[in-house]
């Protein structure tokens, strides 16, 4: 992926990049970014020496046909681990599993705290049960990074990407090691969570909104229907 994807990658789009040196050279950290594009997944770990792990749904592994495999192998070939993402409780166990054997290997585990992509942009409430279960079972350090101007290159509608330059901010390490044990209780998930936020946040300049994205986009997504629904009356 580095050679194939990577190297085109920063030589088209040159993205800058802030605070390499918070990654860690050797052993286990988990990299919590914001979600602007579905190219997050491939900038951040084309800018790294080290391979980034992340989870992507099973679907794109078990797809039948050519375009099936050739699905599969590119997923495969950018770090992705497959989930099973059927019942809600199931995902989220499979997920936490995931990071948590990824790493016992030493590796580094990406994850998007928003758990979906933004809808406009603006930095969404982080979900607790993946990011902070894992980050507590398995004690590793959460790096925070933002993503910025990824959503720029490829806006929805428009076919072929803007040739601009992106950009990483890579903060310095977070320790809950004081909360080791507590990945049970829900107050202390939320605690983690949301002082992980806050210094993504802080990375990456965006306007914070105290809601999940899954549900600003159901809101935009019925909003939108109303408001076709209401021109078909007046026409």
């Amino acid at each position: 992926m580095k050679v194939t994807i990577g190297g085109p990658l920063k030589v088209a789009f040159r993205p800058w990049v802030e605070g390499l040196e918070n990654i860690p050279a050797a052993g286990p950290a988990i990299l919590a970014s914001n979600h602007l594009s579905f190219s997050d997944s491939f900038f951040l770990p084309a800018v790294l020496d080290r391979k980034v792990t992340f989870i992507a749904k099973a679907e794109y592994f078990t797809t039948p046909g050519v375009k099936g495999r050739l699905t599969a192998a590119f997923f495969k070939g950018v770090g992705q681990l497959p989930v099973d993402r059927s019942g809600a409780r199931g995902a989220g166990e499979a997920a936490v599993k995931s990071g948590i054997d990824v790493l016992e290997r030493g590796e580094l585990f990406g994850i998007y705290p928003e758990g979906t992509r933004s809808p406009d942009g603006r930095l969404y409430r982080g979900k607790p049960g993946g990011l902070a279960r894992v980050a507590l079972a398995s004690g590793a350090p959460v790096v925070p990074v933002a993503m910025i101007d990824t959503e720029k290159i490829q806006p929805p509608g428009k076919v072929m990407p803007k040739l601009m330059r992106p950009g990483i901010r890579i903060g310095k390490p977070l320790d809950f090691s004081r909360y080791q044990g507590m990945e049970h209780d829900r107050f202390v998930l939320r605690a983690v969570t949301d002082e992980v936020m806050y210094e993504i946040m802080k990375l990456s300049g965006q306007e914070y909104v105290d809601m999940y994205a899954t549900a600003a986009k159901r809101q935009i997504a019925e909003a939108a229907k109303a408001e076709k629904e209401q021109t078909k009356k007046t026409k």
